[in-house]
């Protein structure tokens, strides 16, 4: 089992193609992973990336983009291990699981502000 496995899911009223614009771009990456270094070895297109991962971890990350309903579900995944010679305590291992958990509901919350334009809740995206 990796040491850190973190699996996020959040709705966007937003397409799928949108949200996957915004993960296309490099720069984007740096700015929520600056400390990692991400390779894709997948593109999806509109379905998403998975990349591996190295830097502060070792694995591979997905972000899954999922259409439903008047929008898309962006699934989150990351499974990595700290990197070969890194010895972490079990209570650092839970910190750093618990901090990219949060991180990803940030990013995904971030996206969702920023995206959504201020849509009120309940209320169609706009045409």
């Amino acid at each position: 089992m990796p040491a850190v496995d973190v699996v996020d899911e959040t709705f966007l009223v937003v397409p799928a193609k949108l949200l996957a614009s915004v993960f296309a771009e490099p720069a984007t990456w740096r700015k929520f992973w600056p400390d990692l270094t991400l390779e894709v070895y997948l593109d999806r297109g509109d379905a998403g990336l998975r990349w591996t991962v190295r830097g502060a971890l070792t694995g591979t990350m997905e972000v899954w983009l999922e259409p439903m309903l008047d929008g898309t579900l962006l699934h989150y995944f990351l499974r990595a291990d700290f990197p070969a010679g890194a010895t972490r305590t079990p209570r650092q291992a839970q910190r750093e699981r618990q901090g990219r958990q949060l991180a990803a509901k940030q990013i995904a919350l971030e996206l969702k502000a920023i995206l959504e334009d201020g849509r009120p809740a309940g209320v169609p995206p706009a045409s």
